[in-house]
């Protein structure tokens, strides 16, 4: 949103706000109300209290607000003041915090452990194909296929070869 697209609507009652809550505008018939963004705002260590400039000029918008009696009586009838405890929504805020990272942190832990476990099954599914005793019977099956097949050698005297 640009300062640009501010509805008229919000931005009278807002004008008509500010004219009402100022010194020396709430006793005036019409003032000018000037508004930019914060960042715009340029203060100085040599400006008086009150005074500011602008970084980019063109960015302030002017608003002439004449005396709006209505508009101001209508906002404060819909006024809620508030006095919130700040410790305590503070407190609230950082206890939820902490709840949210001990969750993450249970999580975490968890699929570790489910890493774990797998990692310990497929290692231990790999011992017992490897076993001693699998590569034993294994090569008992390689011994009764060498038996059979003791007399029969391909492509010639197998002893030349060593």
């Amino acid at each position: 949103m640009t300062i640009n697209d501010i509805p008229e609507d919000l931005l009278l009652d807002c004008c008509a706000l500010v004219k009402a809550n100022s010194i020396v505008g709430c006793k005036r018939n019409s003032v000018y109300v000037i508004y930019t963004y914060w960042k715009n705002l340029k203060k100085t260590a040599d400006m008086v209290d009150g005074q500011v400039s602008y970084h980019r000029p063109q960015n302030v918008r002017r608003c002439e607000v004449e005396k709006h009696n209505s508009i101001v009586n209508q906002l404060k009838k819909t006024k809620e003041e508030r006095h919130p405890n700040l410790y305590e929504e503070q407190q609230a805020y950082m206890r939820k915090v902490r709840e949210t990272a001990k969750e993450r942190h249970r999580a975490e832990e968890k699929e570790k452990k489910r890493m774990a476990e797998e990692a310990r099954k497929k290692r231990e599914a790999h011992e017992k194909i490897f076993s001693v005793e699998n590569i034993k019977i294994a090569d008992d099956y390689d011994d009764e296929d060498d038996d059979e097949s003791e007399g029969e050698v391909e492509g010639g005297d197998f002893d030349a070869f060593f």
